[in-house]
């Protein structure tokens, strides 16, 4: 049937309508821009963005969709992990609107939302397979047997993949969000310029990007603000290939693990061009979802929530979201 969703996990306030042949017909995203000045995303002011946004969003979406309320079936909604106030405001927004008709909710975890969206149409991709999520909040390497779940072979032990593209940028002198950025300047760099570490040490699937970050400070440090000035395009295309590297070693540990295996991507970092090529590079079948699909968006929302079993009127009137999640595999 129909499904509204609803994803509002960071500073992005999104809404999409997915039709019953399981195409998009609208997926509407909502930057609020405001978080440049400060480096980052404020979590309260990124809730009270989505407080003033998050009704004309949806309403978008219905219109793109050539619909009303009286034409969805089901209400979906990113129940975490993310800014749980951020997450409260699509909660409760999908809460009003699915119970305003009565309607079935879906609670959607936003992690296998970046898992589903490999799985809309028109080149859906049938589990199993490897995924590799990597965002600004979150990098993992999970194993996805059915549409329903996943097994996390691995995750970060510190900072997530974009995390280390918007702190690296930040030191580099970069804008916010810093990842675009970053590897703008990296295309006029040499990756081979500076040997930053990989994590080559941490065992198994694990990743770990505080190193990395580490070395980045005391390497600018050293060179001084004006050499570091000069010599920017060769550290900003040495950081984003040791970044790439350290998610790739692990998906090639993994892919030698599982002979035969195919692999898809997830993520704000999925975007990246040269991940991109590096993944394409592996020798494996690859699918990456189209850009708009790997940043946050309420489309691979509504993806997951094909496979969740929806919550009936009254009982989602209690749900709550969380900020994280438990450490074990997904149902």
């Amino acid at each position: 049937m129909t499904i509204l969703a609803i994803e509002t996990s960071c500073d992005d306030t999104c809404a999409a309508v997915l039709g019953d042949d399981g195409a998009l017909r609208a997926n509407v995203v909502s930057s609020q821009g405001v978080h440049d000045a400060f480096g980052g995303v404020v979590p309260e002011i990124a809730s009270r963005h989505h407080l003033e946004l998050v009704n004309a969003v949806v309403d978008d979406a219905l219109a793109q969709a050539g619909t009303d309320l009286g034409g969805i079936g089901t209400v979906a909604v990113t129940q975490g992990p993310g800014l749980v106030g951020a997450l409260l405001v699509g909660v409760a927004t999908a809460k009003g609107l699915a119970a305003a008709r009565r309607l079935p909710l879906a609670p959607v975890d936003h992690l296998q939302g970046h898992v589903a969206a490999n799985f809309l149409v028109p080149d859906p991709l049938e589990p199993p397979f490897l995924c590799l999520i990597a965002s600004g909040g979150h990098t993992l390497l999970a194993d996805v047997r059915d549409h329903r779940g996943y097994a996390v072979l691995g995750r970060t032990l510190d900072d997530a993949a974009g995390e280390a593209f918007d702190k690296g940028a930040r030191l580099l002198g970069l804008g916010y969000p810093g990842g675009p950025a970053l590897s703008r300047l990296a295309l006029d760099g040499d990756p081979a310029a500076f040997a930053f570490p990989t994590a080559a040490r941490v065992p198994g699937l694990d990743f770990s990007f505080a190193g990395l970050k580490t070395a980045l400070l005391y390497t600018v440090r050293d060179l001084g603000e004006e050499e570091a000035a000069r010599r920017a395009a060769d550290l900003a295309a040495s950081y984003e290939h040791a970044i790439v590297e350290t998610l790739m070693a692990r998906v090639e540990r993994a892919l030698d693990a599982a002979p035969g295996a195919r692999l898809a991507l997830g993520g704000g970092v999925a975007a990246n061009r040269r991940l991109r090529a590096r993944a394409a590079g592996l020798g494996v079948p690859v699918t990456i979802p189209p850009p708009a699909l790997c940043t946050d968006n309420a489309g691979m929302i509504a993806s997951a929530a094909r496979w969740v079993e929806p919550l009936p009127y009254p009982a989602y009137l209690g749900l709550d979201a969380y900020a994280t999640r438990p450490r074990r595999a997904a149902a």
